[in-house]
């Protein structure tokens, strides 16, 4: 009877009724719900299922897979890792130390055709705009703390990190908030890439909300075909400008047109399958199961955290805002025939090709032979490039 109790008392069923270990169980509910939406209703279940198990496995009392001490305070503490580490831990060091996003920016580079973007430069605008929901959070985030609630405030570091998730791209809201808030890594990367993961959720209302029926049905002209020569130069230029301009940019800018340039060379096609297949499948593995690791119950219920969360679809909407706002304003100038489908500005949000594919469905509801899809690549590759520019900016301001 004894060794039936002392297997009870240590096991992590009993661990739920200590102290806070409530918590835990709201988090595991929370996991389930993303388990749901990524496998029964097939919300980008390629990131949203590994982050929801990574969830389910760090809130399991006992199982010892992650340790938020060996991480506290932004710093890995390798005293601590070398003595108890458990896998997650060993794993999370790729999301720390900043090796995750630049692996999966090679992966992305190599799948992005930069063609519609080349063939239509003003969708670089609509990309540019698009940024607008990292600035005006990062604003807000700064300034929060003069509301005067207790523990409610952030500094001009942990703003820029919070304002970054307004961009779409969770490799590059790691990037930053490993250089400027590393406390703070956690609930922002679960928000930025569960709100990419819920791009076609978010993005819909917004759109609709902002464009007129007639204005949805609008028909583009098909794009020219880039040339050859023009995709090659494309990452060479953009690299050596953006390294030049935002120095700090550089390694996620360089990993991605590295990427491209293994595509459009004609030369390198082993590489160019491996980084688009193999390379970026098991980074987003080890990457989303450790970033659902840091949602442990402890951190994410508490004010800041849940401020976090909100201030990042905030964000987020922002940004589907102000790319669908720009090209209803560059329609006040442009002829008639030349119009643009304000749709597409939607995508100007670095989730590629989610975005992109949000656009071409909304555009097809309102009118089944409009095809919107690769006008809309055009502003969604430019806010990839736009949101690591954005990144290096705020790096180079505030690190």
């Amino acid at each position: 009877m004894d060794a039936l109790l002392k297997f009870f008392t240590e096991s992590g069923f009993a661990r739920f009724f200590e102290g806070d270990n409530w918590k835990q169980l709201v988090m595991i509910g929370v996991a389930c719900v993303l388990l749901y939406l990524a496998i029964g209703k097939k919300f980008e279940p390629l990131l949203l299922l590994p982050i929801a198990f990574g969830m389910l496995l760090t809130n399991l009392p006992a199982a010892n897979m992650f340790h938020e001490e060996m991480f506290a305070g932004g710093y890995v503490h390798w005293d601590l890792l070398a003595d108890h580490a458990g896998l997650l831990d060993y794993l999370y060091l790729g999301v720390k130390l900043g090796i995750y996003p630049c692996l999966i920016f090679f992966g992305v580079g190599a799948m992005t055709d930069f063609g519609p973007l080349i063939a239509n430069p003003k969708s670089m605008l609509m990309g540019a705009a698009a940024q607008l929901g990292i600035f005006l959070t990062f604003l807000a985030a700064a300034n929060i703390g003069t509301l005067g609630i207790e523990g409610l405030s952030f500094t001009a570091q942990e703003a820029a990190s919070i304002g970054i998730i307004g961009g779409a791209d969770g490799p590059t809201a790691i990037f930053v908030t490993t250089k400027l808030a590393p406390q703070l890594l956690g609930p922002i990367a679960v928000a930025a890439y569960s709100y990419m993961a819920l791009v076609p959720v978010i993005q819909p209302p917004i759109m609709r909300a902002l464009t007129t029926k007639r204005e949805r049905q609008i028909v583009m002209k098909p794009l020219r075909v880039a040339s050859k020569t023009e995709k090659i130069l494309f990452p060479i230029v953009v690299t050596v400008f953006v390294a030049l301009l935002v120095p700090d940019a550089a390694s996620l800018v360089g990993a991605l047109m590295l990427g491209n340039l293994f595509r459009e060379s004609g030369v390198t096609e082993r590489l160019s399958k491996t980084v688009q297949n193999e390379l970026i499948n098991i980074v987003t593995i080890f990457l989303g199961v450790t970033v659902g690791a840091t949602a442990t119950g402890a951190t994410f219920l508490n004010i800041r955290t849940l401020t976090i969360i909100l201030m990042g679809i905030i964000a987020f909407g922002c940004g589907t805002a102000g790319g669908v706002l720009l090209a209803k304003l560059m329609n006040v100038f442009l002829p008639e025939g030349k119009k643009i489908n304000p749709l597409i500005g939607s995508a100007g949000v670095s989730a590629v090709p989610m975005a992109a594919r949000v656009s071409q469905t909304e555009g097809q509801k309102e009118n089944p032979g409009n095809f919107l899809l690769m006008h809309a690549m055009g502003p969604n590759v430019a806010g990839v490039i736009g949101s690591a520019i954005a990144a290096g900016a705020l790096i180079n301001m505030f690190g």
